[in-house]
């Protein structure tokens, strides 16, 4: 891979991870596009953690807060302190638990559909009509802006419900980000609370699977060369633009307007298959 084609790459991983286009297609039809067949693993584990470190920024306080909160629930616990306030008061600390929940059925739905990874991920006409499928999702979310004073309480049903949605996300074409908040918008979210929720429902999605990922390299190693490097960089400060103007759209109440380009991306990449 040359320089520029994994600058791109990284750009390309960088907006998308956050916009919701779809990173996961976005980089299969990237790799088409300038011809790489040889596997990425080792670059796609790398480009991942720089948006990784993007989310870790942007809710830099909102983690710390959480740690906090589950630091002194278990340090309580431990010490046989009442404990049972806690749930019911601690904001952060229900959110921490929240995304415990919604990361199962994640977990679960990823790791059966990794065992054909090798398909999907091969597959451009499904990109194309899973992309379709995902500008079918954000249109329909048009009608879901909640605010706080309208909003239905979350709750671990609501959190198990997106967690099924970021699973499902793990098939190229579908955008996590914009699957999982537009069926947090679906179940009565405010538009806050769900962006927020699934970004942070995003970081142990990505770390587990660039565990698996990185198991999948052991053998053959994880050199790590210059495009590597200045792809990680690329896909970091993209990705940190594009997380804050998605929350400036999402916050807006213009989420939605992502769902044209999908149709015709979606469309185009079909088109391309049949002509």
């Amino acid at each position: 891979m040359e320089l520029y084609q994994g600058i791109i790459l990284g750009i390309i991983q960088g907006l998308t991870e956050f916009l919701p286009v779809s990173s996961s297609g976005h980089l299969v039809l990237g790799q088409a596009f300038f011809g790489i067949v040889q596997s990425q693993l080792t670059f796609d584990i790398y480009v991942h953690m720089g948006t990784l470190l993007a989310v870790l920024v942007v809710y830099f306080s909102d983690i710390m807060a959480m740690i906090s909160s589950l630091f002194n629930f278990f340090s309580r616990a431990i010490s046989f302190k009442p404990i049972a306030h806690l749930l019911s008061e601690d904001k952060n600390l229900q959110l921490a638990f929240l995304i415990v929940i919604g990361s199962i059925p994640t977990a679960l739905i990823g790791l059966a559909i990794k065992q054909f990874e090798h398909i999907l991920f091969a597959s451009q006409v499904l990109v194309g009509f899973m992309l379709i499928l995902t500008g079918t999702l954000l249109w329909l979310s048009r009608n879901f802006y909640f605010s706080e004073s309208n909003a239905t309480r979350f709750n671990i049903k609501k959190a198990v419900y997106i967690g099924i949605s970021q699973g499902i996300a793990v098939i190229p074409g579908i955008s996590r980000s914009g699957t999982t908040i537009a069926v947090g918008m679906f179940l009565g979210l405010d538009r806050h609370t769900a962006a927020k929720f699934s970004f942070l429902l995003s970081i142990p999605a990505i770390v587990g699977a660039q565990i698996l990922s990185i198991k999948d390299t052991m053998q053959t190693g994880m050199a790590i060369d210059p495009v590597t490097i200045y792809a990680t960089i690329a896909s970091f400060i993209t990705g940190l633009i594009a997380l804050k103007l998605l929350l400036k759209l999402v916050h807006s109440g213009r989420f939605h307007l992502f769902a044209p380009y999908c149709w015709i991306i979606g469309s185009l990449v079909l088109l391309s298959k049949i002509i």
